[in-house]
């Protein structure tokens, strides 16, 4: 199964119908935020949560979509389709569910789901007009993972905004998160606290042009 979502990662491509709104995907590992800032988003300018927020990773474990969101900054307006994915991961282990005193066997089915997420997500990047890739700002942004998810989207030439999240917490380093990958926009947030939301919304307006 690792093999064939590594094969994945090499190219999916496909015909698809033209969009009538922009499609705007949310893309990371598992646990870098990505849920936390689509409810954040969503509570912003919906008044409403988009999806399930949690410390189990892999919670998020197929592709849930929120249309229609208009976002006003500085006197503009934008409207697109949010698509929140399932976190990328290299390797899936039913173990690690184990460590949150899940049962065996639901662990074991939720390994086989966030497989399959894994191999949805990837898939829709073909459909995916621009993508939030959030980052872990306390963590070492030269993974395997984000490597290889900044790679695919560069092959697509996908315009790409990196949010380095969690600035809230003391051992953030968003600087880091900048020289990792300097040829994409950085912008830093607490998606959880709402941190610098403001300047979050003026660079996605500078993404989706």
């Amino acid at each position: 199964m690792i093999g064939k979502i590594r094969g994945l990662f090499k190219g999916f491509f496909g015909a698809f119908k033209k969009k009538n709104h922009i499609r705007l995907g949310i893309y990371g590992h598992p646990n870098a935020g990505k849920s936390s800032l689509a409810n954040r988003i969503s509570k912003d300018w919906l008044g409403e949560e988009f999806t399930k927020a949690s410390a189990i990773p892999h919670e998020t474990r197929e592709v849930i979509i929120k249309e229609k969101i208009t976002v006003k900054s500085k006197g503009k307006e934008l409207t697109f389709n949010l698509v929140d994915t399932p976190g990328i991961a290299t390797k899936i282990d039913y173990e690690d569910f184990l460590k949150f005193k899940i049962n065996p066997k639901e662990a074991k089915e939720r390994a086989k789901e966030a497989t399959k997420g894994v191999i949805e997500a990837i898939k829709w990047l073909d459909q995916m007009d621009c993508v939030l890739v959030v980052l872990d700002s306390t963590q070492n942004p030269y993974s395997q993972v984000n490597i290889t998810i900044i790679g695919n989207l560069a092959a697509r030439d996908i315009p790409v905004l990196i949010v380095a999240n969690k600035i809230d917490l003391r051992k953030a380093d968003v600087k880091r998160v900048e020289s990792a990958f300097p040829q994409y926009a950085t912008v830093a947030i607490s998606a959880l606290k709402g941190d610098n939301m403001e300047a979050f919304y003026a660079e996605l307006f500078r993404l989706v042009k």
